[in-house]
């Protein structure tokens, strides 16, 4: 997810995160000022739905500005080559087979 708030906070014509903290204070929502300059600064790894919902009244927007999908790199086709086992064999098609243990004695000697 991208996150958009200074990009659509400058929309609304605020450019520092002390006039964001003003506005917030005009719906009630408190927030201090290092929460709300990391929220300018980053892209939060978590947000309160009711914080998010007070943050989309102040700017006048939706969610859906504030937060972008991305598409996963996974999602973008691009295939990763996996590492092959150590000892691997073959194209790796078809089934596993066992391999026989080695003629012998089957129970290890016990230490003298």
């Amino acid at each position: 997810m991208k996150w958009n708030l200074r990009m659509v906070a400058a929309q609304r014509d605020l450019w520092r995160p002390t006039e964001l903290l003003e506005a917030f204070k005009t719906v009630g929502f408190t927030p201090s000022l290092s929460k709300v300059a990391a929220m300018w600064s980053g892209t939060p790894v978590t947000v309160r739905l009711d914080d998010l919902d007070k943050i989309c009244a102040v700017l006048n927007c939706t969610v859906g500005d504030l937060l972008q999908a991305e598409p996963l790199e996974a999602a973008t086709g691009e295939t990763e080559a996996l590492p092959k086992a150590v000892g691997a064999e073959g194209s790796g098609e078809g089934p596993v087979r066992p391999t026989p243990r080695r003629q012998g004695s089957r129970r290890s000697l016990p230490p003298n």
